[in-house]
């Protein structure tokens, strides 16, 4: 039985969301399913929609850094998703981790599932676990840790593998991106601020600046013939790094947003980022990853380290620039050894697939 005439609600709050959904909505749409797409302003999600040509509805955006404004955000979400999801009426809510969502279909009674594999943001996870109806989990992700913050045993679901997985599963590199940048394959390094106005970090990071200006020019000077890249979670950030680096501008391309981000990282020679996906989806695809999150190492990284995935997670600078300059001293891999990756990835399981079952399963009893 499909899903024809089926309706949906599917919240998308970050970036992360916008390219791991790509898979379901298509699905979706191939049952015949009705879909409620709505979206988050926040970092690079709407414009990850718009290039994949996704409708949806623009409501809210994030609240920043301060707790005050996170606060009236959420309340100003709410109200205006209200009266969107209650005239659609849908018999299913999808999300990753959008607390809005949880909280009306929870107070709507509608059925739902959700993504979660980042318990180290308490406030998000307290919020959302003790009311979704099922949760998927990376299963490196001690359990515990959930239940800790709310969630019951028996609403989490387990998978072997991590979620970079579900968008690099039918992923086949190309290389026209890099004639749009001028680029050549791994001549570029991909580096990614910090999410310095999470929720989790509010008190460890200064909202609007990178460590970012403090590694690239010492890379730099032994690499003046590399590209750099550097993306931007907010218009700050971009604003603080394009002052810090202006001298290297003829070298530097600093922006919230690149198209066919999984290209670019398959094709860079290095890839160093703040955050936790931009380096798991790159290491999955070997290239080699260096991450400076501020927080201790992450289940999922030690997945990736643990089986051999080209990942180091290092927090101070000299050592990250070090660490850089002997993986730039190394001959890159070839473009064919490299493209075997989806080979080791069909190893684990792909959480779309398990999110798909659930929703189905629930919808038409099969």
């Amino acid at each position: 039985m499909s899903l024809q005439e089926k309706k949906i609600w599917i919240d998308v709050e970050e970036p992360k969301t916008a390219v791991m959904f790509q898979s379901l909505f298509k699905r979706f749409k191939e049952e015949k399913a009705k879909l409620l797409i709505t979206a988050r302003d926040y970092d690079a999600t709407l414009q990850i929609l718009n290039h994949f040509n996704i409708e949806y509805k623009k409501v809210g955006k994030h609240g920043g850094a301060s707790l005050k404004n996170k606060l009236q955000a959420y309340i100003h979400r709410l109200v205006k998703l209200f009266p969107m999801v209650t005239s659609f009426n849908p018999d299913f809510f999808l999300t990753f981790s959008s607390v809005e969502g949880a909280r009306l279909a929870f107070g709507l009674n509608i059925p739902s599932v959700g993504f979660n594999d980042e318990p180290r943001n308490q406030a998000v996870c307290k919020l959302i676990l003790p009311i979704l109806d099922t949760i998927l989990i990376p299963s490196c992700v001690p359990i515990q840790w959930y239940l800790d913050l709310g969630a019951s045993k028996e609403k989490l679901l387990p998978y072997n593998g991590i979620d970079e997985i579900a968008w690099l599963w039918d992923y086949v590199p190309n290389s026209r991106v890099l004639k749009r940048f001028n680029l050549k394959r791994k001549k570029y390094i991909i580096l990614r601020t910090e999410p310095s106005q999470a929720s989790y970090f509010l008190k460890e990071l200064s909202p609007n600046t990178s460590l970012i200006s403090e590694i690239l020019p010492k890379i730099y000077e032994h690499h003046p013939d590399l590209n750099y890249l550097i993306i931007a979670r907010n218009k700050e950030q971009e604003k603080y790094l394009k002052a810090e680096l202006k001298n290297f501008l003829n070298k530097v391309i600093i922006t919230q947003f690149f198209p066919s981000m999984l290209d670019l990282c398959f094709h860079a020679a290095l890839v160093i980022s703040g955050g936790g996906t931009l380096v798991r989806e790159a290491s999955l695809m070997n290239t080699p990853c260096i991450e400076f999150f501020p927080g201790d190492t992450a289940p999922q990284e030690r997945f990736l380290i643990n089986n051999g995935y080209p990942l180091a997670h290092i927090k101070e600078p000299k050592v990250i620039i070090s660490h850089a300059l002997e993986i730039l001293s190394k001959n890159p891999i070839s473009e064919a050894e490299q493209s075997n990756f989806q080979k080791e990835i069909r190893k684990y399981e792909n959480p779309n697939f398990l999110c798909f079952d659930v929703i189905k399963k629930k919808l038409t009893g099969e």
